[in-house]
């Protein structure tokens, strides 16, 4: 779906009726306590700024905050999402860095975007380039920017390098191969045994993936023969844990540092002690939400990465995760399909 910002603030402008949103008072499972609804959107003030939603995705930490289980929760009750893109509407008086028709994302969780209208603070808003595509800038600020971090801030890689990474096909898996390719980095890429395991693979190698495996494939003596080809990765990312995390630190070269960001397996991650001693590995965890909050005060950093990120949009070489586009009315599709297995496409609520 690429939609001009022109035509879609036109389009949008031409919508009435009340604001509504998926709201839940309570936590549990979002398909029980979600409730779609009409909303009473707070007083704009000087400093508030008036969007429409355009699209949202579903992401396993939206799940997450409504089951209760994330690291941050709102007060309830409260509007699920923490991504997504929208159009200014209106801004207060003292707003300076935005205006009416203006493509904005969050800039930090938890603030509710699965609704069709919101009024947010200018500073928990990020202006997006109006040429980007619709559905790359709704993706953008969780997916990329985490992959864009993991592969910038805990090892110095240079072209040629190799990194190995679980959870492949999800939106941060994508995004790395993705960047990693625009770097000049070679990936392993790792990925559940399924039905449609080749089309799979075919995907993500069209994505600049160069070794897709099924986590059966890494335990096996074979895989040493990748490292006539490349070297031995430098950098590990786990989004799964368990023993999938064990056997990517089996491979790491000497001195290689493993970044845990997810932990879909909820099983935790054991080092073998000889990882520790004799490769003298280095095990970090990271959370871009933290990384936001702590850059906050100072957000060079993070409009720098948004532009580098969208320098890598316009090249064609970052393109949106495989998505599945569903109106904001049938958000139970939406949420059955981002919570069945083996799903590889992003569920975006439409609003």
């Amino acid at each position: 779906m690429r939609l001009a910002v022109g035509a879609a603030f036109r389009a949008m402008s031409a919508v009435q009726g009340r604001p509504r949103g998926l709201v839940y008072e309570k936590h549990g499972e979002p398909a029980q306590v979600l409730q779609l609804k009409d909303i009473n959107l707070p007083e704009m003030g000087a400093s508030g700024v008036h969007v429409r939603m355009l699209a949202a995705p579903v992401n396993p930490s939206d799940i997450n905050m409504i089951q209760g289980s994330y690291a941050v929760l709102p007060d309830l009750p409260a509007v699920g999402g923490n991504e997504g893109v929208g159009l200014v509407v209106q801004i207060g008086s003292n707003v300076t860095s935005l205006k009416p028709g203006d493509l904005v994302i969050p800039a930090d969780a938890g603030l509710g975007t699965w609704q069709t209208e919101a009024v947010f603070g200018e500073e928990k808003l990020l202006k997006m380039p109006p040429d980007i595509p619709l559905m790359c800038a709704a993706t953008l600020s969780v997916n990329p920017c985490t992959a864009f971090r993991m592969l910038s801030d805990f090892k110095t890689l240079k072209p040629g390098d190799s990194v190995i990474q679980n959870a492949a096909n999800s939106g941060v898996g994508q995004a790395v191969i993705q960047i990693a390719a625009a770097k000049g980095l070679k990936t392993i890429n790792v990925v559940r045994d399924r039905p449609n395991l080749q089309e799979l693979v075919d995907r993500l190698k069209s994505l600049g993936a160069d070794h897709v495996l099924t986590e059966e494939a890494l335990r096996k003596p074979e895989v040493k023969d990748l490292f006539q080809e490349i070297p031995k990765p430098l950098l590990a990312l786990n989004g799964v844990g368990g023993k999938s995390a064990t056997e990517m630190l089996r491979l790491l070269q000497h001195k290689g540092t493993m970044v845990t960001y997810g932990g879909m397996s909820k099983q935790p991650v054991t080092v073998p002690v000889s990882a520790l001693i004799f490769k003298d590995v280095k095990l970090c965890g990271f959370w871009m939400t933290q990384w936001k909050r702590d850059n906050a005060q100072n957000k060079e950093e993070l409009n720098g990465m948004i532009t580098d990120l969208c320098t890598l949009i316009r090249k064609g070489q970052l393109t949106a995760p495989a998505c599945q586009e569903v109106p904001l009315v049938d958000y139970q599709l939406a949420l059955k399909a981002s919570m069945a297995p083996y799903v590889s496409a992003k569920q975006i609520l439409l609003m």
